[in-house]
This record gives structure tokens, sequence and C-alpha cells, in this order.
């Protein structure tokens, strides 16, 4: 059977792959591009996408504000894609890095000084009188003397010599609790007049009430303004009593003889080691204390130099030996024996008699120490100072700023404006001079009540002064094991005699030296810094989290909330008052506010309208909005004019085929 041809009006039947075609089209949902025009397409994914950069650029109503919304939208587009970029060449990057890292802790100043700051016997001349009288003080109270049998002195004998000392700070033995002292000197009984201050610990036991001896300052000016300064023990007593008088005598002292008088680099190293190498006195540095005298430093760095250590232990730290030569040691100053060491930075002052470390003679002293570097944060986050610049103190110390700066320096200051002299054991302020009673005979007394003023932190010393922002601190292990021992005892004190440069056959004493050793117990830096909890970073990002996750507004949505409810609304409500103002104004040019216009009025007609009246023409939405005039009709479009719609020929003459008509 033949098959009909195509021109036989049938067509022939589609193959498979049509009716897939034809079945896809009628399925799917896209059939085509939203818009004929590529411009047409653009605006129409600007009107319906959900990137508000986009559609901000068509709605917009400007050309600066169009403008704006493109710069933004570009920026962003260029911030988004430079961030991809770096995260995908972080990604693909293949590489490793590792890296090693020999570290080398910079070694800190040691400052070393003998408890005993002058020696005794060049200070004879200058305490002769003062020890005189503290031995027979001694004599007298508890039958102590040097030599003889122990008979308690009679206060006659003591009398007839007289005493300048007892004078200016007599002492007395508080015989019960009825405020009535002995005089220990004249042997007169007293009544304790004014305040009462013991000295001593109150977890210390005073035993019994007879026992407590003390001294009475008073006020020069008023004598009836006294002070007892009581203590449980007679060697506290006598020996607070000594040092005041010692320092009235060693303030009168010039600093050059003091210098001479306290012991030389020469006298107080013997050996010395650092890092396995061999140092001298030229590796210290020399400064004077006033309580103890000639002080030295390791590694000050006043040179320009501060050495470091790449290793750590006890091998490869500082190791000297002392001589502490116990017999020129004072009697009456110090009762122990030793040496003093602190550990500090190049640029802190060295705070011997706060927080200095004493070393045992006859035996080997080994510190370790870990470094430790911190840091604050200053205000708003804490109450520090960067530098103390902002504390209102002189520096008097001439290093870097510390709290222990600033209360001394505090104390001092306010030691020179209440007493008129400077105390003995803190620097100098400009144009002061260091206290004594021959030229302040006040100045014990007022610095007894300026110091007890100053611990009960009524100075205001501790309102001023801040802790330091940033400092470093070597926290210290020590341990003591006995030196020399006694298999070694006997010619190792030989040789050090020898370097010593004295005769074989007279030895030094193991009690006079004192070994040192000093190191780090490892490399480990810590450091401790303080960051603040909440930055601005953190604060962006959790605000861009909640706005993410509750209303998924992105920086380029709060610019648009920005612009739209804050820009655009303070845009309409300072037209709608310019509008109510120029109608105002208005008004008052015409004579006042006068009635209401009526539908009929000129004004009220058509597009004059006031309602209508707007320099941004609305649309006709909005038009539809717009609100009435209140107790008025509402206004309407005027009636036309019939008149005008009378329709005139075009000719002048009528037409002859008209005139026919008009007869029918």
């Amino acid at each position: 059977m033949a098959q009909p041809s195509p021109e036989g009006g049938r067509a022939a039947p589609a193959g498979p792959g049509k009716k897939i075609t034809a079945r896809l089209k009628r399925t799917l949902p896209v059939r085509g591009p939203q818009a004929p025009t590529l411009s047409e397409l653009m605006r129409w994914y600007c009107l319906n996408t959900n990137t508000h950069g986009c559609r901000r650029i068509v709605v917009s109503r400007g050309r600066l504000r169009r403008l704006l919304w493109i710069v933004l939208t570009l920026s962003a587009v260029g911030l988004i894609l430079w961030q991809c970029a770096e995260l995908l060449m972080n990604y693909y990057s293949a590489s490793v890095s590792v890296t090693v890292q020999f570290q080398k802790l910079p070694f800190p100043a040691v400052t070393i000084c003998n408890i005993n700051p002058y020696k005794y016997s060049a200070m004879k001349e200058y305490l002769s009188e003062l020890d005189k009288e503290t031995k027979k003080a001694l004599e007298t109270f508890y039958g102590f003397s040097e030599g003889k049998s122990k008979v308690r002195r009679s206060v006659d004998d003591w009398n007839s010599t007289g005493s300048d000392f007892f004078q200016h700070i007599p002492l007395l033995k508080v015989e019960d609790f009825s405020r009535t002292a002995t005089d220990l000197h004249t042997g007169q009984k007293r009544k304790i007049e004014g305040s009462v201050f013991h000295k001593d610990s109150s977890i210390v036991n005073s035993g019994d009430s007879n026992n407590i001896i003390g001294f009475q300052l008073c006020d020069a000016n008023n004598s009836s303004d006294c002070a007892l300064y009581t203590f449980s023990s007679g060697v506290n007593a006598i020996q607070e009593w000594y040092k005041l008088h010692y320092m009235n005598i060693m303030a009168q002292i010039p600093l050059e003889t003091k210098e001479k008088l306290s012991y030389s680099a020469d006298d107080l190293l013997l050996t010395c080691f650092f890092d396995g190498l061999s140092c001298d006195k030229r590796h210290f540095t020399r400064f004077h204390h006033p309580l103890h005298g000639n002080c030295y430093t390791f590694n000050s760095g006043e040179n320009g130099t501060i050495l470091s250590t790449s290793t750590g232990g006890s091998e490869y730290g500082l190791q000297v030996v002392l001589y502490i030569d116990e017999a020129e040691y004072n009697p009456f100053l110090v009762t122990s024996s030793g040496a003093k060491i602190i550990v500090h930075d190049q640029n802190e002052y060295p705070f011997i008699e706060d927080i200095g470390t004493e070393i045992e003679p006859a035996a080997a002293t080994s510190i370790g120490m870990h470094f430790t570097r911190s840091r604050k944060l200053s205000k708003p986050y804490s109450d520090c100072t960067e530098t103390g610049a902002d504390i209102p103190v002189e520096n008097l110390y001439n290093k870097s700023y510390s709290l222990q700066i600033c209360l001394h320096s505090c104390f001092q200051k306010a030691m020179v404006d209440s007493c008129g002299c400077a105390q003995y054991a803190q620097p100098l302020p400009a144009g002061a001079e260091y206290c004594n009673y021959k030229k302040n005979p006040n100045w014990m007394y007022c610095y007894y009540r300026l110091h007890e003023k100053f611990v009960k932190e009524q100075l205001g010393c501790q309102q001023i002064c801040k802790d330091a922002c940033s400092f470093k601190e070597w926290a210290l292990t020590t341990s003591i094991a006995q030196w020399p021992s006694i298999v070694s005892e006997d010619w190792m004190l030989r040789v050090l005699s020898w370097d010593k440069g004295q005769k074989l056959n007279k030895k030094l004493n193991k009690t006079d030296l004192a070994n040192l050793m000093v190191f780090y117990k490892d490399l480990n830096e810590r450091f401790i810094s303080e960051n603040p909890a909440n930055t601005l970073v953190i604060l962006l990002s959790n605000f861009g989290g909640q706005l993410g996750l509750w209303m998924s507004c992105s920086v380029v949505c709060v610019i648009e909330i920005v612009e739209v409810f804050f820009i655009d609304s303070l845009s309409i409500v300072l037209r709608r008052q310019w509008q109510k103002a120029k109608k105002w104004w208005r008004n008052r040019q015409q004579g006042g506010p006068g009635k209401a216009p009526q539908a009929g009025d000129p004004e009220r007609q058509g597009h004059d309208n006031p309602v209508c009246i707007d320099e941004d023409l609305p649309t006709f939405t909005t038009a539809l909005r717009l609100p009435l005039p209140q107790n008025s009709p509402l206004p309407r479009t005027p009636p036309p004019n019939y008149s005008t719609l009378h329709l005139e020929t075009a000719f002048t003459e009528q037409l002859p085929d008209t005139l026919e008509l008009d007869r029918h």
C-alpha cells in the first residue's frame, strides 16, 4: 500500500525526539527570557531580586542618590571578590611553614648588698658616743657588760655623765596599764600622756606588762603633745631607738665620706663567673643605698650593653663568692649576718629594704628564675598608668615608674612639706636636706606621726599612686646547701685567702663567706596580657549575626533602612513643615486666615486645589490617598463652559447642496 505523499493534506507522524521536546516545552515553567531586551531584563532583575543594592539603583530618585548606591554596590562586589579570592588561594595552597627558634633571654640586673652597711671600725669615730650610751642602757636595764659580771648599773652613776641621746628620745619602762612609766635614764616615774602605739605584732605574746619597754616622742613646740611607742621585747626597743639616732648621725655625713666608709667591690667580691666565663668588678656598677651602704649591680646596662643567656641551668648563670667580713658588723644596728640581693630590670630601682632576699653565710644559695612579662590594659579597663606621667607625684628615683617608687616619693614629699626636712632612707627632693635634730628638733615626732597616717592610708598616697600597666617579674626559687663541705673546707679557704691577698696562716673563716648562684631554670618566657572581651569588630559581628538571624539583613540592607526610615522620613517631615510655613505666610500676607475658601473659589478648583500643590508631584496612587481639608465641601472639577462648545462653520458661505437639504 502506497504511502500518502506530503502534499496529500495529512502531516507525517513526528519522531520520538520531537515528542519529548514538545512535552518538555509544555512541562517546564520557563518559556524564554523575562524580557525581550537586555536593558529590560536587567531592570526586571533589579526590581525583583533580593539584592538590595541593585534594587535601590533602579528605584532611587535623583542622580546623586542613584550614584551613591552604584558606588556602594560596586564596592561591596569588589570586597566580595577580594575575600573570595583570598579564601580560594589559602584553600588551594599546599605550602607548609615550619619555624624553629632558638631563644635567648636577657639576663636581669642582680644587685648585691652587705647586710652591714658600713665597716664598724671606720664608723667608730661617728658612733662612739651613741654606742657608749647604748652599752650603758643595756648595763642599767639588763645588767649587761662586756667582760664583767652582770651587775646592774646605778642610775645615779649614769646621771653624773649626762646623755643627749636620752634627752631627745627617753627610754621608758611601762610598769602596768595604768598609763604610768619609769624613765630608765633618770629613774623618775611619769604619767603617760597622749597616744600609745605598740610596734610589735599583736600575735606575739608580750608577756608581763612590767617587761614592756618603749620610748616617748613629744612635739618640740608643745611638750604636752606626746606619743609612747612600746615594744614587747627590749631587743626591738633598743634597736629601734638606736636606728633613730643612727639615721640622725648619718644624715650629717657627706655622701663621698659614706662611700669610703662602706665596702668596696674588692672587699665584697672574691670570685665571679657568668655563663661559664670569668668576670670581675668591672661588670658591677656601684650605687649607694642609705640603709645598706655601697651596693653593686651586675649587668646594670649603664654602658648600653645588656648580657643575655641562651642556656638554662646553674652552670650558665651568675656565680659569685662574697666576703661578708662579720668582724666589721655593727652589733647594735644589725642582728643577722650575710648579704641581700634583689633581681630586677635594668630600668627599675632595687628596693633592697623591701623585697630583698637574704643570703646566708657559710652556705651555697641557688636561686632559679622564671621570667614573666605582664601587660594590663589602661582606662577604661583598669586604673593603671603607662608611664606615670599622669600621676601628680614627682619621681625621686630617676628610674622607670613603679608603685613603690610612687609611694616612697609621695611620702618623702609629704615629709618635706610637713616636717621641713627629708627622711634619710629615701632620695632627697630638690632644695631639701635630710633631717637631724640639731636643725630639726621636731623631726622624729613628726616622722612617726606621718608614718602612722601613711600606714592607715590617711595621707592620700595610696589613692594617688597606681599600678604600672606593664612590668617584668622574675619568680625566684631558692635552695640552700652547706658550703664549703667539711672535706673541702681546708683547701678552699686557703686558696680563697690567697686570692684575697692574705697570709696562708691567717686563712679566712667560712662564716665570712657566702656562695651565690643566680640562673634561669629554663628559657620559657611567660607573657601575660589583657585583651578586651568586646571590641568593635566583635560588636559589629554580633550585630550582623542578630540582624542576619532574625531579619535576614546585610550591611546594604542596614544602609537602606537608614536611608528610608531616617533620611527620607526626615525629608518628608521637613517638607510638610515647610509647606505649612509657606501657607501660613501666604495667609498672613492676604490679611489673616479669614474664612475658609469655598468650593467655587478659583483657588479651590481643578489643579489649583492646595491639597495637590506639591513640588514633587505625586503618582496617581498616592494622589488618591491625599488628605482632604476639614469642614469644607469636597473639591470637584468645575463644570465646562458650554459657550466654548458652540460649533462654528469653517466656511463663510453655506454650500449650495446644503441649502436644498434645508428646504426639505
